[in-house]
This record gives structure tokens, sequence and C-alpha cells, in this order.
């Protein structure tokens, strides 16, 4: 019999059998290396980015589709019936091997279909090799009495993930006198896709039985759902490089593997193994033992965010800011850096990134973005240096201050304050007249509201930003107090004293009539009270930037206007620019993208200010409650990058969000402590 495993992910026929929910929900693996592989249950692709394995040629960048998917039948006594479905751009569904998915659940993070035709039951796997620009994939035949053949054509490509195929290219399919694997055979299948942004790389088809007949082919128009959603290009083509014919009896596997690797890949027995230990022992260094399940798979997911970062010839650790068409970006890494590594006992991973990104700082700023294609940083951010702070502290709050990174990282921060003092790029720097900061010019969009449609920049806030200056005047403080500490008198009194110049200055000019915060002062058209959810990180923040009776008019307006089940709108629902639905083209996408969007990752700065001013954890724990539902609806087993403002808060955008995991993970690990008192540990423990 065979044992489930962590499944708190699972879904039966009373979702299997109806395509519209087997489309919509989608599974990700990952590698460590920025490469994935990603899918609807369906096996239908329905996005661009759905692949079984797209690599990291330069990670965690230059990420190439080479392998787009399979077409998969099975023979049972002479009749031959899908376990795989296609969309084609005619509008047809076919096949509709949905039907035969009798379930469907997370292993860990591995996706696992068990399809059941009569009394044939397959049980089908797909994994990533850690490290590695490999998958597997595995059928297994758990019952049953006749002996099945299983024909499989590995459907191919050759680009960036952000592209689609358009047909007609060279395409060289060999196969190989021997293979690694015994009793198995090897194909290698090199494109010459002129359209590629990368030279050539050949892709390596292995097997574990069966024969693999060369029969290359190309299969044209194949239907991107998604994509027509988000108005782009829906229709691909893609080449079927060979036919894989194995004869399967009881409890035997047929084990696939895809690699660009030039070591031969583990058998399949061994990498599963490897898979799941490593799973098992990212689970024990996280101490979730006693965290309800959703929060336990979310330390899983939060696993897939940390990738390798080539610099030079060295190796470095960075963030994936989502899947699937997000790059690492220095304000999503430091807001999610607490949450993805010191939450779940990662600090030498947390150490490594912060070391990674103070390599790149210049001119006391840290890059906004590295560019998919590996072109040179992006230094187009007021807050993503501040940001560096909060995570700097939270390293130091969790290993003690005189832990070799946050030593060796203390001159790095004593010099991004300095720039901000005397100024830098893009107008960012320190008014002497209040010690805020001030940020912006014409034409840029350096908070993290940053859409930008060709010169059109949505929302701009130049000016002082609400959340800039409460993470300005937490940066003074943070650098004041590590100088005390090591005995750095002059730096400890100067900041300190415009840590306290800060902090007086907030209270008295951000306070708006209205009964909460402005989001920007001092701005070209004077104080913006547009109300938004920014405001937030003003109670959230460690130091208690108002007294008591604003912070908790704060959190109560936020909580009014902006809260919702799965995050905090960009924008109240009375303003005038207020946006309920996200969808669209790329303009109709973008202009509403913080004009009334739900972002999750918001969730988790509220829940620590609503505990902070009302001190009851039962109600704090209930805002995030609903997520664990969440995690069953559009990327499995982890959240969204964003929602509608307007019920029911579909997901939108990204699958899997860093941001959005991390906040959760850290603010599920700051109320902990208070749990146990009221009871509510024990509740969560079985998933209430």
């Amino acid at each position: 019999m065979e044992q489930q495993r962590n499944n708190m992910i699972h879904f039966g026929r009373e979702l299997t059998g109806h395509l519209d929910a087997v489309m919509s929900r989608e599974w990700l693996v990952t590698n460590g290396l920025g490469g994935y592989a990603m899918g609807s249950i369906s096996g239908a692709r329905t996005r661009r980015y759905h692949s079984l394995l797209t690599a990291s040629l330069q990670p965690p960048t230059q990420r190439t589709l080479m392998v787009a998917g399979l077409d998969a039948w099975i023979d049972i006594n002479g009749r031959r019936s899908p376990l795989v479905t296609h969309e084609w751009a005619a509008g047809v569904v076919l096949p509709d091997g949905y039907r035969h998915l009798e379930s469907f659940h997370l292993d860990g993070t591995i996706p696992t279909f068990v399809w059941t035709l009569g009394d044939v039951q397959i049980v089908q796997r797909i994994w990533m090799a850690h490290g590695k620009n490999t998958t597997y994939i595995t059928y297994t035949y758990t019952r049953g009495a006749s002996n099945v053949r299983l024909v499989i054509k590995p459907l191919c490509a050759y680009r960036d993930h952000h592209s689609v195929t358009k047909g007609g290219y060279p395409v060289d399919v060999r196969l190989a006198a021997d293979s690694p694997w015994p009793s198995g055979q090897m194909l290698t299948v090199r494109a010459d896709n002129e359209r590629a942004t990368v030279p050539p790389r050949s892709v390596h088809i292995l097997t574990s039985l069966g024969n693999m007949t060369p029969a290359p082919e190309w299969w044209w128009s194949f239907h991107l759902a998604q994509e027509k959603k988000r108005g782009m290009d829906n229709q691909e083509d893609l080449f079927s490089a060979a036919t894989i014919s194995a004869e399967l009896a009881l409890q035997d596997t047929l084990a696939l593997a895809f690699t660009i690797e030039d070591d031969p890949p583990a058998d399949w027995q061994t990498a599963l193994q490897a898979e799941r230990d490593r799973q098992d022992a990212l689970l024990r260094q996280a101490s979730l033992d006693d965290a309800p399940p959703w929060i336990r798979q979310l330390g899983l997911a939060a696993d897939q965010f940390i990738v390798t970062r080539e610099i030079g010839r060295a190796s470095g650790t960075s963030v994936l800011a989502g899947y699937p068409w997000f790059s690492d970006w220095g304000r999503d890494t430091m807001i999610a850096l607490p949450g993805l590594t010191l939450a779940v006992g990662r600090q030498d991973e947390a150490a490594a990134v912060l070391r990674t990104f103070a390599r790149y700082v210049d001119r006391g700023m840290l890059p906004n973005r590295f560019p998919d294609e590996g072109r040179a940083p992006e230094y187009n951010t007021a807050d993503a240096t501040l940001w560096y702070f909060q995570a700097v502290r939270a390293l130091a709050q969790q290993a003690g201050p005189d832990h070799p990174a946050v030593r060796e990282l203390y001159p790095v921060l004593i010099d991004i304050l300095e720039w901000h003092v005397k100024g830098t790029r893009f107008n960012i720097g320190c008014d002497t007249s209040d010690g805020l900061l001030y940020a912006g010019e014409a034409g840029l969009q350096l908070t993290w509201m940053d859409a930008k449609i060709d010169d059109w920049v949505v929302t701009p806030r130049v000016g002082k930003p609400v959340e800039i200056n409460a993470l300005w005047a937490h940066a003074l403080r943070i650098v004041a107090d590590l100088a005390d500490h090591y005995g750095d008198r002059a730096a400890a009194e100067r900041f300190g004293q415009m840590a306290e110049r800060a902090h007086a200055s907030f209270s008295a000019r951000f306070w708006y009539s209205g009964g909460y915060l402005y989001d920007v002062i001092d701005g070209p058209e004077g104080d913006d009270p547009t109300l938004r959810p920014n405001q937030i990180f003003a109670v959230s923040l460690p130091i208690n930037l108002l007294d008591e009776r604003k912070a908790r008019a704060v959190v109560d307006i936020c909580a009014r206007e902006l809260v919702t089940s799965y995050g905090l709108r960009s924008l109240a629902p009375d303003e005038t620019d207020y946006v309920g639905h996200y969808g669209g083209d790329r303009l109709q996408r973008d202009s509403c993208y913080h004009q009334g969007t739900v972002w999750s990752w918001l969730l988790g700065p509220f829940v620590s200010a609503h505990y902070k001013v009302y001190r009851d954890a039962d109600v704090a724990y209930s805002y995030l409650k609903p997520l664990a539902d969440h995690l069953k609806s559009h990327g499995l087993g982890t959240i969204s990058e964003i929602f509608d403002g307007d019920p029911p808060h579909t997901p939108r955008g990204a699958i899997a969000q860093a941001w959005s995991v991390a906040e959760v993970l850290r603010v599920w690990r700051e109320l902990e402590a208070a749990l146990a008192p009221t009871g509510l540990q024990e509740a969560v423990r079985i998933g209430v």
C-alpha cells in the first residue's frame, strides 16, 4: 500500500472531473537555480510558461523552455485512452484525459496524479533534482490485472520562457547508442531556433525501459487560455521529438528524465528519495511541528524562491520574486527574507542573501531588479535599500548583533546612510528641514507601487511617501543601536539624534485630519490623503512612530476599508480611481495594479499591526485563516501575487509570490509565542 506523506493538498473526482477546475489549478516544482516545471492539473498547457523543463542557463536567469509537455496515452487490452488534455486554437479540447484523473495531491511539493481506467491505476509524479536542470517524471502501474502499454511523445521547444514558439525551425533528434540508465534509452534534441535569446543547448531525454523511436514532427496551434486572458499571444507550436512505448506489468515504473546536464542523472528511485529526504529535512529545520498543515506546506513553498545567483565565477544566494515570470528583485527579496529564511530556521541562507546583495550596493542603493537576461542591475527604487536594514535587523535579532554577517554588513549600512544624507540617485535624500526622506522625480516609479506604462507612471508618489519614511526612521535607529553595541560612539550619537528627529517629524507631519495617515507629503501637488495601505507600516514596524490612539485608528481604517480575505486592497473602494477587477491587456492590467488590486503580502504587516494595538492573538490569526483555503485554488500549496479587489477576490498574477508566502510565515512566528496562552495553539495544531 502506498504511504501518503504530508498531503495537505488533495483533490478527488469532486474536482478532477470538472474541466474549469483542473485548468485553473496549477502545480509548481523548482530546482534552486531559477529553473522550474509547472502546469495545470488537467495536463493542458494554459500559459506560455507551462513546461516540464524550463532550465536556468545562467542562474537564476536565462530561463529557457526546453520541454513543454507530454502527449501520453495508455493501451489496455487494445483500447487506447488519454492521460493528457490538450486545448487547440480552434476552440477544441481534445483529448480529454482529465476525465480519467481520479485524484491529485502534493507529496510535499511533488505533484502526484492518480489515473484510473476500470481496474487499472497509474500513479504519475513530477519533480526536479535540486541544483540541476533536470526533471523526472514517473508512471507507476499500481493496480490492475492486465498488462498495459504507455505511449508517450515529449513535446519540445527552445525559447526564452517569456515568448511563444512559432514552428518550423530545424530540430536535430538523435538516439544515443547507449544510455546511462540500464534497460533504458537516451535521445538528444537540439533545436536551432533563430529567435532564441541564447545559443542552442541540447536536452537529453532518458527512459528507464521500453523503446524510444525518433519521430520528429511539428504540432501546430496549441491554445494558451491564460495568455488570452492577459491579452497576450495565445497560440503556440511545439515539436514532438520521439515516440516512447513501454509495456508495464503490475508495479512496473516507466521513468523519464529531461536534462541539459553533462553528467548523467541519478536513477529515478535515488532521485525521488533524495528529494523527499531534502523536503523532510527542510520541515525539521523549520520546526513547524505544532503549526497547522497549511503553514507547514508554506514552509516547503518558501524553499522554492531561494536560488543560486552567479556572480562572475563565484556563487551567491538570492530570492526569486515569483513564479513564473519574475526574476530577483531587491525590494521583494528584502521584504521576503525574514519569512523565507529566519522563520524557517535558515540563518545561513539569510546571511548569504544579505552578503550577495551587499556586493551590488552602489551609491548607497540596492538594485531594484536583476533583469532576466543577465544585464546590469537596475537601481530605480527608494525602498529596497531601506528594507535591507529591516532584513539585517531581523538577522541580528535572531542570531545576535555579533553574528559575523551582521558585523560584516555594519559598514555597508553606514555607507548607505551617508549617501542618503548627502543625496543619491533620483532625488533621494534627507530633507534637512525636518529630517525626513524625500524621493522621486518626474517619470520615475520608486516605491513598491511601481506600475509604469510607457511614459505614464500610474502612481508616481513623488515627495515623502509614508512607508519610505517609516522605514527611514527605523534604518537610522537600527544603525544607532548597532553602533552603540559595537562601541562606535560617534555613529551612535549622530544617527540616534537623526532617528529621534525623523521620528518626531513623522508623528507631527503625517497625521491627516480624516483620521489616518497621508500617503505622501510634500509632493508636487501638496500632501496626498488618498487612502492606501502604505500607512500600516507606521504601526507594524518595531518602533512606535504613533501614539496609541493614532496607531489604533490606522489599524481600524485599514480593517474597514482595505482588508479582504486574502490581503489588503491597494486603494480604498470609495476612492475615485478604484478598480475592483484585475485583468485585460497590459494597459488595463498595469493601470489597476495598485488601484484597488489586493496584495496578499500586505496581510502580514496588517496582522502584526493588529496584534500590536489589540494584543489579541486569536483575532489576529483569524485574518490569516482564509489563506489556508487559497492554497488549494490557484498555485497549489503556495500563495498568489494578487487578487481582485471586489469579492470573491479571485486570485490573479503570478501563481507563487515570495513575499506573499514569506509574510505569512513571518507573522505566524510573531504570533506563535502569544498563541499558547490563549488556547489557540491547540486549535491551529489540528488545522482549525
